[in-house]
């Protein structure tokens, strides 16, 4: 948005632009601006002319740019660059206005991107990286909810063998407005949880971001409708064009809207050997009275538990514990206020009433997110243990 001190008007530059913009920086002549902005995956640069225009597309690839700063003199662009095979680097533009579209590297450090005039600034984790295997992530397309068109990605193990079958772990991203793409986590890894010789699939069902702001609103009141019809029409898409997956050797896994839509399938498919959920709701109406972002769950389930108490019945994950079957991990922390550690309690308590193989990793010291080095690394041994110990052979 651009407002004019003087006049006191105000201007929206991306009005026509239906993505959500990240960082920004003014061009030196404040002529344009330049952003970065998520798009089907990726997040490319952008650039838009002050005095009005369409946002046009300046540097692209399969990687995610954002963290955008102008050079003292305004004739270079510096910005970070990430992939879902190297964390954050800094860069360097050599022209403000130079357009790019750098392929995908062969490998991680032989960066083709230079051929656009993009030069590495920082190199921080060249060394580690070369001593790691990776492989880059693919996108596929097919038909989901309401026959729009939706994106999925997968991961290959290293050391990949074409003719070999390999287990799936089939992620779901938390949000649920957020979305999977060709960046770097150290939170729920692909190349990491891909290491120990897994194919990762992962869709970005209604709901996601990078495709529009409709995509976006689908999910609204819909939380395991479309979302999970598209989540499942993407895994079977995967499994009928990629003979290297064995269907019978899956397991499903998610965190925050990922944990709800692993509660909502545990009660509504049995096509996966375990599941995990981390910090999932699993009872609506208490998650709505112990959360600390009220407005969120009242805008999603449009309204209170007694205003729209059907809508909020319809999605809980807890009524369906009679069709309950599928070995499950529960993970929540104490100090989780976004989604209280009762929801999680609550979960593992209905799977061992119901005598489901089930286990419960409680952190006292974590909130929404395992954060702290030590916790996250028992974390991964405990997740990919139980996918372990249920899918591999």
């Amino acid at each position: 948005m651009l407002y004019d001190t003087k006049t006191g008007k105000k201007k929206n530059l991306t009005e026509n632009f239906d993505r959500w913009v990240g960082s920004f920086a003014w061009a030196l002549d404040s002529k344009r601006i330049y952003l970065s902005a998520e798009n089907l995956g990726v997040a490319p640069i952008y650039t838009v002319q002050v005095d009005g225009g369409p946002v046009m597309k300046l540097i692209e690839g399969p990687s995610y740019f954002d963290d955008l700063a102008i050079t003292a003199n305004g004739s270079k662009l510096v910005f970070t660059r990430m992939s879902a095979q190297a964390p954050n680097e800094i860069y360097l533009s050599q022209s403000v206005n130079q357009s790019c579209k750098p392929y995908r590297p062969e490998g991680v450090f032989g960066d083709p991107i230079k051929r656009c005039g993009l030069e590495f600034l920082s190199a921080v984790n060249n060394q580690i990286l070369s001593q790691v295997a990776m492989s880059p992530l693919e996108s596929f397309w097919f038909t989901g909810a309401n026959n729009d068109k939706v994106e999925g990605f997968l991961v290959k193990p290293p050391n990949f063998d074409s003719n070999k079958k390999y287990p799936v772990k089939f992620l779901v991203h938390g949000g649920p407005e957020g979305a999977w793409g060709d960046d770097w986590s150290y939170r729920w890894n692909p190349e990491l949880f891909a290491a120990n010789g897994y194919v990762i699939v992962m869709i970005n069902f209604h709901g996601s971001t990078g495709y529009g702001q409709k995509f976006i609103d689908a999910i609204n009141g819909d939380w395991g409708g479309a979302p999970f019809e598209d989540l499942m029409k993407g895994l079977d898409y995967a499994e009928q064009h990629y003979p290297f997956i064995d269907k019978d050797r899956e397991c499903a896994l998610g965190a925050s809207y990922g944990g709800y839509m692993a509660n909502w399938i545990l009660g509504h498919t049995n096509r996966f050997k375990c599941i995990v959920s981390h910090d999932g709701m699993f009872n609506t109406d208490s998650a709505w009275g112990t959360t600390e972002e009220l407005w969120f769950n009242e805008w999603e389930f449009k309204g209170t538990p007694w205003t729209n108490r059907e809508l909020y019945r319809k999605w809980s994950p807890h009524l369906a514990a009679p069709s309950f079957k599928t070995p499950t991990l529960v993970v929540h922390g104490q100090l989780d206020y976004r989604l209280d550690v009762s929801e999680g309690y609550q979960l593992f308590t209905t799977l061992q009433r119901l005598n489901i193989p089930s286990k419960m990793l409680y952190f006292p010291d974590e909130g929404h997110w395992v954060l702290k080095p030590q916790n996250s690394r028992l974390w991964y041994q405990t997740v990919n243990g139980w996918v372990d110990q249920w899918v591999k052979k």
